[in-house]
């Protein structure tokens, strides 16, 4: 007898962004496997069902161990904050199938999507994101920094609004300084860049600044990044709210 492993997105935090696919697969789920800080969000699920939590840079190993438990015939669920398909889960899931144990490919298997860090941050400011876009993980665990470099450096060269993922933690405090003096090459000091740390949880801090001014703001794993494009556009409302929009069209 073979399971079913499903990947969820859970959103950015808060569960009001969780999808109601993804409540129903873990309202049935056996068993919970991830990474500790994201099982904490799922705490309301009755019956409670097993929980198996790894490290962060234990994807590999996750993947691998979820699918041997719906190998043996339980309702495994991967969890993943935002979109499991973006810098999360599902790869490791699907890679694992392709690559790993014939029995793998016994198992039902079923990707849930999420509210991505991206898209959660970008309508907290507004639509700054309203056209052309890319994310980027300025993360060098998994891939060298050059080719880090070389896609910011064509990505701000070809005027494309960025997301940028992983911008900084313990063990990498110099690459985001870097990033920016990329960006600087392709980029008016007035460009708007929006800085959201913690959406959706409790916490949230939202920050509408400018690439001049980007050197006095903190960054951590916990903070998305978005870089306006040539295009972008920043105002205040009545009600002294920042706002940030790409528009759609040229002129």
């Amino acid at each position: 007898m073979t399971g079913r492993l499903t990947v969820v997105g859970l959103g950015p935090g808060d569960r009001a962004y969780c999808s109601p696919e993804a409540t129903a697969a873990l309202a049935r789920a056996t068993d919970l496997v991830g990474y500790g800080p994201y099982l904490a969000m799922v705490d309301d699920v009755d019956p409670p069902p097993a929980r198996h939590e790894f490290d962060n840079r234990e994807e590999a190993q996750r993947a691998r161990f979820a699918l041997d438990l719906a190998s043996e015939g339980r309702d495994v669920v991967v969890v993943s904050s935002g979109d499991p398909g973006v810098f999360a889960m599902a790869t490791a899931v699907v890679e694992a199938v392709g690559t790993g144990d014939d029995r793998y490919r016994a198992v039902e298997l079923q990707i849930v999507p999420g509210i991505t860090a991206a898209t959660a941050a970008a309508a907290r400011a507004g639509a700054p994101l309203g056209h052309d876009f890319c994310v980027l993980s300025l993360s060098d665990v998994l891939k060298p920094w050059p080719v880090v470099e070389q896609r910011l450096s064509a990505a701000v060269a070809a005027d494309f609004v960025v997301a940028l993922y992983n911008p900084a933690s313990r063990h990498r405090p110099w690459q985001f300084g870097r990033a920016v003096e990329l960006v600087r090459e392709h980029r008016k000091p007035g460009t708007p860049i929006v800085v959201a740390r913690d959406v959706g949880r409790p916490g949230e801090h939202i920050t509408v600044t400018t690439l001049d001014a980007l050197d006095d703001v903190s960054v951590d794993m916990r903070t998305i990044v978005i870089v306006g494009s040539s295009t972008t556009r920043a105002f205040h409302d009545g009600n002294g709210r920042d706002w940030v929009y790409t528009p759609r069209t040229y002129g």
